[in-house]
Formats: structure tokens, C-alpha cells, sequence
């Protein structure tokens, strides 16, 4: 009798193989494991992905940042830049680029953000002097982030420092390359700032001659002009910058304020406006044109035109304290104190989306310096002068501590705490007198 073999339960032979078929599977799946090998190594691209967006290089990013500098649009500018850095960190001719587009930006600002743009340039400026220490337009375009860094400094030594930083890279620029222009004008600007004004005059002229064609040239022959009073030629030199870079604002800006130097007031305001103007066509919210309209008007008497145009610089940037502040000193000048102390609590305190009489935001409130004392003496004088006196007396204090040395604050500051002990002495109730007793006899 056959016994039958014994099978697995999980077994089933099926049918017997075909030989051909046997080696087309094979053949198939070699061919498929060598696509997969092929795919691992990234030599073979997977079917159906999506299609692959080209990477831009960092010069289209570069280009595109040189076209928003020259159409006036900055802030575009250096996003471009540092896109552009981002995909070559190495590049130090686009970090000098842009530590010079930075410091121009920083023009615009106020003095607290003007501060940590100027830290941004300086950081950039200082990346491509470490790529490439040799160069002298690196280090021509280190001394002017540096020498401008002296406008934001906290203090007179951090001043000076800075404008010492910035002679040494200057003095550094030429002798890499006494044919460096701009070394020569950045030099010059610097000058202007150590008071040097007969040698800043010689430095920029021979500079101009040299370049006339460049913008930092004129706008720097501009600002030697400026500082040594003759504000009619320097706003002929702040045209032909202006002309060769018609987009910059900052160039309108400055002449307005030679104009209004002068007291020309309706030329000044016509530049301002057109500074405005550029920034509506280029979809730029930039309120300085709108602060410096209101200061010329207030200056003038107007200060109904005065307060419009700071309301608007409000609007464009409704969380700057600087705006509230501008908008305070100008409803004081013209004797609303009412209405001046709440948008001075906002630049002075801060104040919160409820308290905000201009715009339903919340608002930091500015520390207290040189930029930000007027608005702290007049907060101070107002409250006092109306009798509240309670939110006065720190406002007074603030300004004691910090300027206890300034004659001028000071007397501000005792002439307001008198105002408050007047006040209180009249708000004391008068004793009656009482009727001496009579002796018992």
C-alpha cells in the first residue's frame, strides 16, 4: 500500500512551474531591484513627483534688491539682500550692499529703532570685513555704518567711540586704495563730525571732482555745506543726489529741512510732499514726511494743518510712541492741553488699546533720552498745570534722576513741582478758630 507524503497545512504546490516563465521573473525582478538601487543613490527620479521649483541664486536676489534701492522701496531692499545672503553667506560685496542700505533705511526711523537698524548694519558691515579684511570698499562702507551709528548712541561716549571706529576704517579704506572714492567722501562726513569742518571741505571737493556723478558724494558735500550754515548750497548739492537717485526719499527730506532753515516754509513743504508722494506711489508707509509737513505748519502757527499731518503719521504707524509724542507737542504748542496729555501718556507710559484716543492699538512707551525729553518736560508741565499732579510726579522724578546735571530740564521740572505744591496749598481747608475759654471765676 502507497502512504501518501505528508504536506505542510500552509503549503499548496499549486500547479509545476513553467521553466521560461521562471526566468522572465527573474529578469524582471533584477531590473527592478537596479531601479531601486538607482533611485536610493538619487541617480534615477522616482516617477510622479512634483515638478521641481528652481532655486533662485543669490545674484537674481541681489539684482532685485538693487532694483528696489534704486525705485526708493528700501525695506524690499534688504529682504532681497538677505535672501540673497542666505543663499551665499560668503558674498561680502552683498553684505557691504547691504550694511549701506541698512544705514540709509535708518535715516527713516526714529531714534529707538533707528538704534537696532543701525546694530543690524553694523553686524552686516562687520561680516563682510571679516570675509575679506583687505578690501577697501568693505572697510570705506564700515566707516560710514560706523560714523552714522553716532547719531542712535546712547550716550556721548558710545558716540565717540563710534566715530573713532569709523576715522580708523576710513584712514584703512584709502591707504587699500588711495583711488576709492567714496573712502575719500565717507572720510570727509566724518570730519564734519570732529568738527574738522575746513578739512571735511577740502576732503569731499576733491572727492566730487573726482565723482560727480555719484549720489554718497553730493549728499555729502550736501551734509559739509549743511554744517557749516550755508544751507542754500547744500540744497543744491541735495538736488544732484537727488537727481541721480530720484526715488530716495530721505534726499527730499533733507531739502526740505535746508528750506525751512531758511525759512522758507512753502518750499519746504513742497519737498516733504513730494517725498510723500513717492512713498504713495511705491506702496511705502513711511510717516516721516508726514512729521516733518507737521513740524514746518507748527512752526508757522498752523497747527489745525499740524495736527493732521500727525495724525497721519499715526495711521501709517499707529504703534510708534515717537508719532504720539510729535502729535502731543504740537496740541500743546497750540494750547490744547486737554487733548495733548493722552497721546503723551502714550509716548511717555505706553498706554493700552482702551486708553489709545488715535488708534484702537496698544503702544510701548519710549524710555527717556535726548530724543524722548520733550515729551517728558511737557507731559510733566501739562499735568501739573491741570492739577494731576499724582501721574505728574513720576513723570517729574524720571527727569530729575536722569537730569539732575541740566540746568535748563531742572528748572522745567522745580517750576512744575511748585505749580503742584501751589495747588495742593489752596486745596487745604482753612482751619476755623476756635473761641478761647473764658477763666472760670
Amino acid at each position: 500500500m502507497r502512504v501518501p507524503s505528508r504536506r505542510y497545512l500552509f503549503y499548496n504546490p499549486g500547479r509545476q512551474s513553467n521553466p521560461w516563465r521562471l526566468l522572465l521573473w527573474g529578469v524582471l525582478i533584477m531590473v527592478g531591484l537596479s531601479a531601486l538601487r538607482g533611485i536610493q543613490a538619487g541617480e534615477i527620479e522616482p516617477l510622479f513627483l512634483p515638478t521641481a521649483t528652481p532655486t533662485r541664486s543669490a545674484t537674481s536676489y541681489r539684482e532685485e534688491g538693487t532694483a528696489f534701492f534704486n525705485a526708493g522701496n528700501l525695506d524690499a531692499a534688504i529682504d532681497a539682500y538677505q535672501d540673497a545672503l542666505a543663499v551665499n553667506p560668503g558674498d561680502y560685496v552683498g553684505w557691504t550692499e547691504l550694511a549701506r542700505i541698512q544705514t540709509y533705511s535708518a535715516s527713516l526711523l526714529t531714534q529707538d529703532r533707528r538704534r537696532t537698524r543701525m546694530s543690524e548694519a553694523r553686524q552686516s558691515i562687520d561680516s563682510a570685513v571679516a570675509i575679506a579684511p583687505q578690501d577697501s570698499m568693505a572697510n570705506a562702507v564700515r566707516a560710514f555704518v560706523y560714523n552714522w551709528s553716532g547719531s542712535s548712541a546712547a550716550n556721548a561716549a558710545e558716540r565717540q567711540a563710534y566715530i573713532s571706529e569709523a576715522s580708523t576704517a576710513a584712514i584703512l579704506a584709502v591707504q587699500l586704495d588711495n583711488r576709492n572714492v567714496l573712502a575719500q567722501a565717507y572720510q570727509a562726513e566724518i570730519l564734519v563730525d570732529q568738527q574738522q569742518y575746513d578739512q571735511a571741505r577740502q576732503r569731499i571737493e576733491m572727492a566730487v571732482a573726482l565723482e560727480p556723478n555719484s549720489v554718497d558724494t553730493r549728499r555729502i558735500y550736501a551734509y559739509v555745506l549743511e554744517a557749516s550754515g550755508a544751507y542754500s548750497a547744500a540744497i543744491e548739492q541735495y538736488k544732484l543726489a537727488a537727481e541721480l537717485a530720484p526715488n530716495l526719499t530721505f534726499l527730499y527730506i533733507s531739502i526740505g529741512q535746508n528750506y525751512r532753515q531758511l525759512g522758507l516754509h512753502d518750499q519746504a513743504l513742497e519737498y516733504f510732499d513730494r517725498a510723500a508722494t513717492i512713498n504713495k506711489a511705491l506702496g511705502v508707509s513711511d510717516p516721516l514726511p508726514y512729521i516733518a509737513i507737521a513740524k514746518t505748519y507748527s512752526r508757522d502757527g498752523e497747527f489745525y494743518a499740524a495736527a493732521l499731518n500727525a495724525e497721519s503719521a499715526i495711521a501709517l504707524d499707529p504703534t510708534n510712541p515717537d508719532w504720539y509724542g510729535q502729535l502731543g507737542i504740537v496740541r500743546f504748542r497750540s494750547r490744547n492741553y486737554e487733548g495733548s496729555i493722552p497721546v503723551l501718556l502714550c509716548a511717555v507710559n505706553g498706554c493700552s488699546a482702551e486708553e489709545n484716543t488715535e488708534q484702537a492699538v496698544a503702544v510701548t512707551g519710549l524710555t527717556l533720552n535726548d530724543a524722548s525729553l520733550p515729551y517728558y518736560y511737557t507731559l510733566g508741565s501739562v499735568l501739573s498745570a491741570l492739577d494731576q499732579c499724582a501721574q505728574a510726579f513720576p513723570v517729574l522724578e524720571a527727569l530729575r534722576a536722569s537730569y539732575a546735571a541740566d540746568p535748563v530740564v531742572m528748572g522745567i521740572v522745580e517750576e512744575s513741582a511748585q505749580v503742584c505744591a501751589n495747588l495742593a496749598a489752596r486745596s487745604q481747608p482753612t482751619a476755623t478758630p476756635q473761641p478761647e475759654a473764658s477763666p472760670t471765676p
